[in-house]
């Protein structure tokens, strides 16, 4: 297969997962090159995501690495024949990579929890205050480009409104919910939003308040994606140049039990909506 110029995050980590298991067979990239009948730059190519990889050679690389999780090499599989080209794909040269590489995790992903602490999270945001948050952490930018980051922004929230929507979960911190990012109109639609989505069956909000007792955080914004099988997730948290993708198996146990520890001391869904409620009067 021709070597890609710009592999995309889902085939750099293609790349990553076969050189784990690699690396978890004790086998060098040379051996397992020679296994491959390949030479060692195209096994490089391959392990970096610059180069496909078939069915038949992802299933006989798992093969030459006594591999026997068969659910794992399936989604592996699955992974490297995805000929997928979604929406997001319009964007490309007009927006950074790794925004283009969030909403295709999101199209894959089985499940999704986020935890956020100074905005309302990204596929609960409406039009209108999704524009007043872009429109002020980028100074003066050109309408166009507001427009073109709220456009993309709205499109995203096609898995959780798709007829086969993602299980969704959030827990949102009071800040974020007080914080008026637009005026006081905006910041009324948006609350009303955030309830409105509440009640589907897939969606579940609740909420952190201010009075809570010993609540340490998450440090910052999080969002969990499923995979196909858990070694697959994915944790996605906020960088200087745009969102940062994690997946080290020690990472993700963390961010797991994180997440549930947060959860863990939320208010529950009822009593989340009325807190929304309440808040909602306040304005």
């Amino acid at each position: 297969m021709p070597a890609r110029r710009h592999p995309t995050a889902r085939q750099v980590r293609l790349g990553v997962e076969l050189r784990r298991l690699r690396e978890a067979a004790g086998l060098k990239a040379t051996q397992a090159a020679s296994l491959l009948g390949v030479n060692s730059v195209q096994m490089s190519q391959i392990e970096s995501g610059v180069s496909g990889v078939s069915e038949q050679r992802v299933r006989q690389l798992a093969s030459n690495y006594a591999c026997s999780d068969v659910q794992l090499i399936d989604a592996l599989v699955a992974m490297a024949t995805d000929r997928t080209r979604g929406w997001w794909e319009q964007y490309r040269g007009q927006l950074p990579a790794p925004f283009l590489d969030l909403p295709e995790l999101e199209h894959h992903a089985s499940y999704r929890w986020d935890v956020e602490f100074l905005h309302i999270p990204g596929l609960l945001q409406t039009a209108e205050y999704a524009r007043a948050l872009f429109a002020y952490v980028n100074p003066d930018p050109p309408p166009s480009e507001v427009e073109r980051w709220v456009e993309h922004r709205m499109k995203r929230r096609v898995i959780i409104e798709r007829p086969d929507p993602t299980p969704y979960e959030t827990v949102i911190h009071e800040a974020a919910l007080r914080i008026r990012v637009g005026d006081r109109t905006a910041a009324q639609a948006q609350l009303a939003h955030v309830l409105e989505l509440s009640e589907a069956d897939h969606i579940t909000v609740r909420v952190i308040p201010f009075e809570l007792d010993g609540f340490g955080g998450a440090g910052s914004a999080m969002v969990y994606a499923g995979g196909p099988v858990p070694k697959l997730d994915t944790v996605v948290r906020d960088g200087p140049n745009g969102p940062v993708f994690i997946d080290d198996e020690s990472q993700l146990d963390r961010y797991r039990t994180l997440f549930r520890r947060v959860e863990a001391v939320s208010l529950d869904p009822e009593r989340a909506r009325d807190f929304i409620h309440r808040l909602a009067k306040e304005l």
